[in-house]
Parts: structure tokens; C-alpha cells; sequence
């Protein structure tokens, strides 16, 4: 994607950061990195923000205090990066599982980035990144499990872009043509919940609360 700065949705957008939710291996740092530069933002990733304030890598984090204790990390994170404006913040995979993280996610604009269960097992095997929450005897069962628990959480996003191993910066595309749809105006946060799909629209869903869910066409 060119550094081309999409002047009226950043007008839009009046600073409000833009949160990417999803699970571990959803590209949420590859893809934040164009759509910052697409937006003239500046990228966060939350993990390794965390990592700097705790001075330890995430995994020696949950080895010495457990996932509690990189959750209460985590929290302390968002809540600074609530203060700020014009970001792009790539979240850890668990985030949405915590109420009070909510309140900090929806001071912003959350983008669940979506993929298929083979897709996400494919990359994380690829991946030399350590994760602790798939260090399991069957990481393929674990994995299914967390998406089981957090799929319903995800969905809770203001957009919701689904992907088919695509390169990241086709992915930051779909979240820039799907942004405007959400957008009320120059001063208001988002009213609807939308999908942006790279494959064909449904039309008609439903958000878990019963919301109306809209979905762009591409």
C-alpha cells in the first residue's frame, strides 16, 4: 500500500484510535503497520508494550505471574493508551476477555481482524514466536478452545473484517473501505457494527446483543 494519507477519513476520525482484535496468528501487527501509514497514525503493539513496561519478555511474564498477572499488565497498558490519540494498537489475542479492557477499547474505533482456524494453526506453526497459552500437548485443540470462548467477544467489535490469507496490506484495505460505513460524523465515535469481507457480503447479521449488522461490499 502506497503512504498515501486518506485525508477525509482521518478528518472523520478526529484522532480516534483504532483498536485490531482477534486471535493470535490474525496478523494484527502486520496489518496495523500499513493501516498506520495509511492514516499517518502511529503503530502499537500492545504485547510488546507490555514486555518494555515489565522490563521481560511475555513468556517469563506468565512463567513468574501467570496469565493474572500479564492481564493486570496488559490492563495498565491500555489504560495509557486510552490518554493518547491518532494510534493504531495491535492487542494481544486475550484482551477482550477482560470487561474493564472494554471500556478502554471503546473509547476507540475496535476492528476484529477474523481468519479461519487452519489459517491461524498454519501461521502460529510458522511462527517462532513463543505463545504460552498454546504451550499444550495438542496446541490445535487449545487453539479451537480459546476461539470457542472468544469468538462471541470478538464479535462485539465495530468492524469486523474476515481474511483468506491475504497480504497484510490487502487487509488494511478492507479496514479503510470498511471505516467510513461506521463512521457518524466528524465528532461522533461509531453507532453500528459492520463487516468488511473479502470474499461475498451477507447481508442481515445479527450482533450478539441483536444490533443490526451491516456488511461492505467489495
Amino acid at each position: 500500500m502506497p503512504p498515501v494519507i486518506h485525508a477525509d477519513l482521518v478528518r472523520r476520525l478526529c484522532g480516534l484510535n483504532l483498536y485490531l482484535v482477534g486471535m493470535m496468528g490474525a496478523g494484527k501487527s502486520a496489518v496495523g503497520r500499513p493501516l498506520a501509514q495509511a492514516l499517518g497514525y502511529r503503530f502499537i503493539d500492545a504485547d510488546d508494550t507490555v514486555a518494555r513496561t515489565a522490563g521481560r519478555p511475555i513468556p517469563r511474564i506468565f512463567a513468574e505471574e501467570g496469565e493474572e498477572g500479564f492481564r493486570n499488565l496488559e490492563t495498565a497498558v491500555l489504560d495509557q493508551l486510552a490518554h493518547w490519540h491518532s494510534l493504531v494498537v495491535a492487542t494481544g489475542g486475550g484482551v477482550v476477555t477482560r470487561p474493564v479492557n472494554w471500556g478502554h477499547l471503546r473509547q476507540g474505533v475496535v476492528i476484529w481482524l477474523d481468519a479461519p482456524e487452519a489459517l491461524l494453526l498454519e501461521r502460529l506453526r510458522n511462527d517462532a514466536t513463543p505463545r504460552p497459552l498454546l504451550d499444550d500437548p495438542d496446541p490445535a485443540a487449545r487453539l479451537r478452545h480459546l476461539l470457542n470462548q472468544r469468538r462471541p467477544l470478538y464479535a462485539q467489535a465495530d468492524l469486523h473484517v474476515s481474511q483468506a490469507d491475504e497480504p497484510p496490506e490487502v487487509v488494511a484495505r478492507l479496514v479503510l473501505e470498511g471505516l467510513p460505513a461506521i463512521l457518524r460524523d466528524a465528532r461522533q465515535p461509531p453507532e453500528e457494527r459492520r463487516e468488511a469481507a473479502s470474499g461475498e457480503p451477507a447481508e442481515g447479521n445479527q450482533t450478539e446483543g441483536g444490533g443490526s449488522k451491516r456488511t461492505a461490499n467489495h
